[in-house]
């Protein structure tokens, strides 16, 4: 079998000791034939994986943390070539979500023996032309990303203290909570007209603090379509209701200023006149994109082949 082991050097948890060891248990003792590519920009591992595809490559195995799990999937999409997830990054959202283990090593063992076995196709989000795996957020959660890139030095030593430090900092006086800054419609109608904070989530948990994966909408997964959070207000009393309700395991339902919307197949966010050109600013499966004026999703099935450890394969 071919493979193409993409590796972001730069990632929290990549070394170049590690990597030899993850290219060695991916060789699986000589059954499967792997080349090694590293990044060096944004972007790069789109290009590798859809070149990869084209020249009929079987897996593109991703070695860095999300966002470059993100690039390579969006390389792949519609493909035949299947995607197989290493983590590499300080939260490794995605890998941790299908069933594996946070040490990369341990996690391309497992990987070494699922390649031999069938690779499902799974749905992915798309916005505005870009594929998602696991999750976009728009407003707030993406200024958070948007901080912690700013301190990018400091991400591979700090991880999650930095996010919750980064989180409490802009929600207080580092994004506009005065006035909404766009507008949620779904293909049923609208569903929030003045919001602050949107995460649209293509499969859960949204991320992990430690060990412990926090779930905004419990259920959310590959099989189905979309689900979104909005929040039309980000006052304390409603912030600290919604993270209370996260935290006990349960779906924010029931709460004024959250309105949650599952089995989406289509979301368009616009942003509301008025608002600045940087009202609406977004990140797909943690990387930060820049803002936009408008944001249309859609759920697109059985976009990727994903290689799956043993345990969850069985499991679905």
């Amino acid at each position: 079998m071919r493979v193409l082991l993409i590796v972001n050097s730069f990632a929290s948890s990549v070394t170049a000791r590690n990597t030899v060891l993850v290219h060695r248990a991916l060789g699986a003792a000589g059954r499967h034939d792997v080349e090694v590519v590293e990044t060096n920009r944004r972007g790069h591992a789109t290009r590798f994986a859809a070149d990869a595809a084209r020249r009929g490559v079987d897996v593109v195995a991703a070695f860095g943390g999300d966002g470059t799990l993100n690039e390579a999937a969006t390389g792949l999409a519609g493909s035949d070539t299947a995607l197989a997830v290493l983590p590499g990054g300080s939260t490794n959202v995605f890998a941790r979500t299908i069933g594996l283990p946070n040490d990369p090593l341990a996690a391309a063992a497992l990987m070494a023996d699922a390649l031999d076995e069938p690779s499902p196709r799974v749905g992915l989000g798309r916005v505005n032309g870009r594929y998602f795996c696991f999750h976009t957020g728009v407003g707030l959660d993406a200024a958070v990303v948007a901080a912690v890139e700013r301190r990018a030095a400091l991400k591979r030593w700090f991880g999650h203290p930095l996010f919750v430090w980064a989180a409490l900092t802009t929600w207080a006086r580092g994004y506009d909570r005065t006035h909404p800054h766009f507008s949620v419609t779904t293909e049923q109608g609208m569903v929030c007209e003045g919001a602050y904070f949107t995460v649209v989530l293509n499969t859960s948990p949204y991320t992990y603090l430690g060990n412990r994966p926090l779930d905004l909408v419990p259920g959310t997964s590959l099989d189905g379509g979309l689900t979104m959070i909005s929040l039309s207000s980000l006052s304390m009393p409603t912030m600290l209701h919604a993270v209370r309700r996260v935290f006990s395991g349960s779906a924010p339902t029931g709460i004024d200023g959250v309105q949650v919307f599952t089995d989406a197949n289509q979301v368009v966010l616009s942003r509301l006149d008025g608002t600045g050109d940087d009202a609406m600013p977004y990140q797909v499966d943690g990387d930060h994109l820049g803002a936009a004026d408008r944001l249309e999703f859609e759920h697109v099935p059985d976009a990727l082949r994903l290689v799956l450890p043993r345990a969850t394969a069985d499991r679905g």
